[in-house]
């Protein structure tokens, strides 16, 4: 096993990681801006190397800064956790040809499914269901545009090769608009992603957003560790995510997940990574890959008892899964919340001093937090300051311990959108399960007239 590793992340993925480590008997290494010197993970890891300002350019993108970091303390692998170069092949590239172990997929893989348009052909390749749309870049004859549309059928989404996070998409509602949501969304994936490739899908109306955890050993074993719904979002982003997805059977769940696994043995995926989908009327429809470990990746764990964090670090170790499909075992339901320095009706951030926190307990929840009192938010990053996460033997027992952690924890000093989580798990829609993506949207839209 790898002696020492370097989280290139901060907050509570970099302090999970770390947790992971020390399980495995590895020391680490916090890689940290200016700003986070007194993070509980700088506090936490074994050796702390500040790479730069507050400004992520700066210290958590700076590739160089990073690499130097690796260097200076002999770490032999880096971590990137989610976000900021997590997904970025070009970082990959450069810690292999550095000499060190990136835990993740092979760089090559990050490029193939990190484009949007290239993804969806592997996908459709490998027999994965995608979306109807156009199966490639949209070109510059108008006449084909305005045609594909009309045989896709309107509503139909514009959307950035290289975008992501819900940015660079435009729902097109009618034919008169078609041709300049498509120049329009040009510029902007050009402006924004140094990409002006956009392709077409349809546009569906009602659906739920159902992703599938994967790990691969990039020789030749894949599993998949059932399935997520996340479709409480708003503005595209995640709020609460729940495991398994209400109403999704046996039968759709082996069905989809071993299209995955199958998609992951074609391509030689390394690590851990998630299919996301649409899924409405019983059908699933593949929109994207994320070669990472997920935000929400706690939900998994709690029901299956496998820690992928770990997995991702002996899979980068080179080791084979040490388990096939037929020992993953999907027990009970878990939900998270994502808790966010944030006003919880107008969704401003708000950072500042933590003056006082304190962490629910009782049978079942776990948090995933680098709070503690008298921590600094910053402005500079994410608002995102932790992660509440309740199990139950079922989605009952599940909510119930969820509602009791979220009315036991305590943020003061700083506004959380923990109010609106209170809200949530008590609206009746949610408590039934199976809302749109759009219900959180039209719920707060309600609420505002």
């Amino acid at each position: 096993m790898m002696d020492k590793i370097l989280i290139a992340n901060r907050g509570e993925i970099a302090l999970r990681i770390i947790r992971a480590c020390k399980e495995l008997g590895i020391k680490t290494v916090a890689a940290h801006s200016v700003v986070d010197r007194d993070s509980l993970p700088v506090r936490l890891a074994d050796e702390a190397v500040c790479v730069g300002p507050g400004n992520s350019k700066e210290s958590y993108l700076n590739i160089p800064a990073i690499i130097s970091a690796a260097e200076i303390t002999d770490a032999v692998a880096i971590h990137p956790g989610y976000g900021f170069l997590s997904e970025n092949a070009d970082f990959a590239e450069r810690v292999e040809q550095s000499g060190f172990i990136f835990i993740g997929p092979k760089a090559e893989t990050i490029r193939l499914m990190g484009d949007k348009v290239s993804a969806i052909a592997t996908m459709k390749k490998a027999g994965v269901p995608c979306v109807p749309g156009s199966d490639g870049p949209l070109g510059d004859d108008a006449k084909a545009n305005l045609a594909m549309a009309r045989k896709i059928g309107y509503p139909i989404i514009i959307k950035a090769a290289g975008g992501g996070g819900g940015r660079g998409m435009r729902v097109v509602h009618a034919e008169g608009a078609l041709l300049h949501s498509i120049n329009l969304t040009t510029q902007e994936a050009q402006a924004a992603f140094n990409n002006g490739t956009v392709y077409m899908e349809k546009f569906l109306e009602t659906p739920r957003h159902i992703e599938i955890q994967v790990l691969a050993d990039g020789q030749g074993n894949a599993v998949y560790l059932g399935e997520r719904d996340c479709s409480l979002q708003r503005r595209h982003q995640k709020v609460l995510e729940e495991a398994p997805a209400p109403g999704i059977t046996d039968e759709q769940r082996k069905r989809i997940g071993s299209l995955c696994t199958k998609a992951c043995i074609d391509i030689g995926y390394r690590g851990a990574g998630t299919f996301e989908f649409l899924y409405q009327d019983g059908e699933f429809y593949f929109i994207e890959m994320n070669t990472r470990v997920q935000v929400e990746h706690p939900v998994t764990e709690l029901i299956t008892g496998i820690d992928i964090v770990k997995e991702q670090i002996k899979i980068a170790n080179g080791q084979k899964l040490s388990f096939t499909q037929d020992d993953v075992v999907i027990s009970g339901h878990s939900i998270e919340c994502r808790i966010n320095a944030e006003d919880p009706k107008t969704f401003i951030p708000c950072p500042g001093t933590v003056s006082w926190y304190h962490a629910p307990g009782g049978p079942g929840i776990r948090v995933d937090s680098h709070l503690y009192t008298s921590y600094v938010v910053p402005p500079t990053y994410d608002s995102l300051l932790g992660k509440l996460i309740a199990h139950g033997k079922d989605r009952a027992e599940c909510l119930a311990r969820l509602k009791n952690a979220l009315d036991e924890i305590v943020v003061e000093g700083v506004k959380t959108n923990i109010p609106l989580h209170q809200e949530l798990v008590r609206d009746g829609n949610f408590q039934r399960g199976g809302v749109s993506i759009h219900y959180l949207e039209e719920k707060l839209k309600h609420a505002k007239s």
